[in-house]
């Protein structure tokens, strides 16, 4: 039997002041030192690399144009990336931005500008092969990968970052997929880890093209910790003076530099109702059911439920109705495969729109990049209802004319045969993980039944010293469990919620 109430909470906290000390004492000796990783990158090359002890640094260096990634940095990063995979002398690798982004995405407008000529449309295509590819590489790396997502986060930034096994959040992270604003569709791997964030709220994002930031990026699931931008040079000279690059110690450093919440900062912005309401009107499969349930939400009694269905309705109506409906059944499809079929299939749906399978991202690169234009693009077709199935078949079947110049990825045969790590090992505990505990389904031992203080001390166990798990197991157990009494007034069981209820 579990400790009881008073004893699980004095417990909870003697091992937080722990945990509060490491971190004082780890910020304490470094702000007497100085660090090797103050002043930003001085070189001209649009990648700057590094090597610090056990430690091998990349540094995206493009900040005037927010560290976008074109041609040139894909053909710098990659044979140093696969260099370092191999290296017995690398013990890890960290990836950062130079100023105010770690990368705002790819070079876009000169993707669609090759695609507009049959002659240099090989060109854009082959971007988007190498540059998936390059995801592939990052995710499969048999060496830790610690990702600092230090500003701007987006697109094909996210695509370098999203299966790292470390991936930091700051208060400068902004992080968002958002091709559905251009008339393109989410890619780098969108289908595959937006499909597996935390009920329908990677669906939200592909859709919306919204974004999260700050500590909601690791609240959220996305990133999977949290520390001040101030002490990320602290970090990497932590990291660099490691002798001993194990994961489970790197986890512990960035632990030790992580900070709880201030007062002063927002909430996560999809908890309580408006968390359900979205969970609830994305969960299905077709863009129109998805409006609909928004149109309905719309007048929900609960004011900030009501107000968020009719702005997201807004932002819906805004994005290209085609990119809607590819991307949405991209995310199902996703869900289903691995990173590399996701990629293949993402390689396909970025092959189709260079080949014209339909124009709006040429439309609306030119309408947001060339003219800076606000105002919604002439999509065409310009509504959902227009979108027939024919046209989204154009970005998926095998026989589609607009697929046949696709080509395959090229992986290193070391990195393509690997088993991919878990990339939320070191993140928060997922939905499923707490909703494993109450139904006694976990790996870590069943109860059958299960109170909330017990649920709170096994997740202390099974997380320790990590910052933000309590937090976030009351904040899913109050939106997924119901009460049941055992009927004496005494005990007062979880009970899981297994479909997605109205809010």
């Amino acid at each position: 039997m579990l400790a009881t109430t008073s004893t699980l909470f004095k417990s909870m906290s003697r091992s937080a002041v722990r945990s509060a000390s490491h971190r004082t004492k780890a910020i304490g000796q470094h702000m007497m030192s100085t660090s090797a990783f103050n002043s930003p990158p001085d070189s001209e090359s649009t990648v700057i690399f590094e090597s610090i002890g056990a430690l091998r640094r990349y540094t995206l260096n493009r900040p005037a144009k927010r560290n976008g990634l074109n041609e040139q940095m894909l053909s710098l990063l990659r044979p140093k990336i696969e260099e370092w995979s191999t290296s017995d002398l690398c013990g890890s690798i960290v990836g950062t931005g130079n100023g105010l982004a770690f990368c705002a995405g790819g070079d876009v407008p000169a993707v669609v500008a090759d695609a507009k000529s049959d002659a240099t449309r090989p060109r854009a295509i082959d971007y988007f092969k190498r540059e998936f590819e390059m995801d592939y590489i990052l995710a499969a790396l048999n060496k830790p990968y610690v990702a600092v997502l230090d500003g701007i986060t987006m697109g094909g930034g996210v695509g370098l970052v999203a299966n790292a096994p470390f991936r930091i959040a700051t208060e400068r992270t902004d992080f968002a997929m958002p091709e559905t604003k251009i008339g393109y569709c989410p890619d780098v791997g969108a289908s595959y880890f937006l499909s597996r964030m935390d009920g329908e709220l990677g669906t939200y994002l592909a859709l919306t093209g919204e974004s999260l930031k700050g500590r909601a990026v690791f609240e959220h699931g996305f990133a999977t910790h949290y520390i001040p931008s101030r002490r990320v040079p602290m970090l990497l000279d932590r990291l660099a003076a490691l002798e001993d690059s194990h994961p489970r110690k790197i986890n512990q450093t960035i632990e030790e530099l992580s900070s709880e919440r201030e007062p002063t900062e927002p909430p996560a912005p999809f908890v309580g109702p408006k968390r359900t309401a979205l969970d609830y009107a994305f969960r299905h499969n077709e863009v129109e059911k998805i409006i609909l349930e928004l149109e309905k939400l719309q007048t929900h009694e609960i004011e900030s439920v009501g107000k968020w269905a009719t702005d997201t309705l807004g932002i819906l109506h805004l994005r290209s109705p085609t990119s809607l409906k590819v991307a949405l059944k991209a995310i199902r499809k996703g869900k289903k495969m691995s990173l590399l079929e996701a990629l293949e299939m993402e390689l396909g749906i970025a092959t189709a729109f260079c080949s014209r399978a339909s124009p709006d991202f040429a439309v609306g690169v030119k309408t947001f990049f060339i003219e800076k234009s606000k105002q919604r693009p002439n999509w065409s077709p310009s509504t959902i209802d227009k979108v027939s199935e024919e046209i989204v078949d154009r970005f998926f079947n095998p026989t589609s004319k607009y697929l046949a110049a696709a080509p395959r990825l090229e992986i290193p045969k070391h990195l393509a045969t690997g088993i991919l790590a878990n990339p939320n090992k070191y993140a928060l505990p997922s939905e499923a993980e707490i909703g494993a505990v109450v139904r006694g389904e976990h790996p870590s031992g069943a109860t059958g039944s299960i109170r909330l203080d017990e649920l709170l001390a096994r997740f202390a166990e099974l997380y320790p010293g990590k910052l933000g798990v309590k937090e976030r197991v009351l904040e899913v157990a109050n939106r997924r469990c119901e009460l049941v009494d055992n009927a004496d007034g005494n005990v007062v069981w979880l009970k899981w919620k297994h479909e997605p209820s109205p809010p």
